[in-house]
């Protein structure tokens, strides 16, 4: 779909490079998912999702120095953009990358054919809420004892009306 780009968002302090997720990367995603989250996908299941192609799609995020500090997967399914997964590195977080990632995935389910979004979010984690809602997401749903580890509930957000390819 695209090759490796450079993406700087308006919080971004440094530039980003933005790359689709190869095997070679699998280590890299396997260790910002540790960092990030209680419950971390696996191995079997990135190379799931890299065998799933034209659905689904894992764009990682690496600084100036090629260190891997970020990533984004999601689905495309019809018209719509799941985002299944969002993580930094906690050292480079409030650095603009997750904004940087965020806008970039957005504008690539657009140009996908998606027109609008949807995430699940831990309802304790205010931090990515209120990066969702600065891009346009809004609570539609809750998802009772979602999580585990610890079990907690999951907001659905959804924003409509994708960026169009291009802007």
């Amino acid at each position: 779909m695209c090759a490796g780009r450079t993406w700087k968002s308006s919080e971004t302090k440094d530039y980003v490079v933005i790359e689709p997720l190869t095997r070679d990367d699998i280590d890299d995603v396997l260790a910002i998912e540790e960092a990030a989250f209680t419950n971390p996908w696996t191995r079997p299941m990135y190379l799931a999702e890299l065998e799933n192609q034209g659905t689904s799609f894992c764009f990682l995020a690496r600084d100036t120095t090629r260190r891997a500090v970020g990533f984004c997967s999601f689905w495309r399914v019809l018209d719509e953009l799941h985002i299944n997964n969002l993580a930094v590195l906690p050292e480079f977080r409030r650095t603009g990358i997750a904004s940087a990632l965020l806008e970039f995935v957005l504008r690539q389910g657009a140009a996908l054919g998606a027109r609008r979004a949807t995430l699940e979010v831990r309802r304790s984690n205010d931090s990515a809420r209120l990066l969702y809602e600065r891009f346009g997401f809004s609570v539609a749903a809750i998802r009772k004892d979602y999580y585990s580890k610890p079990v907690e509930d999951a907001l659905v957000l959804w924003r409509e009306d994708l960026p169009l390819a291009g802007r």
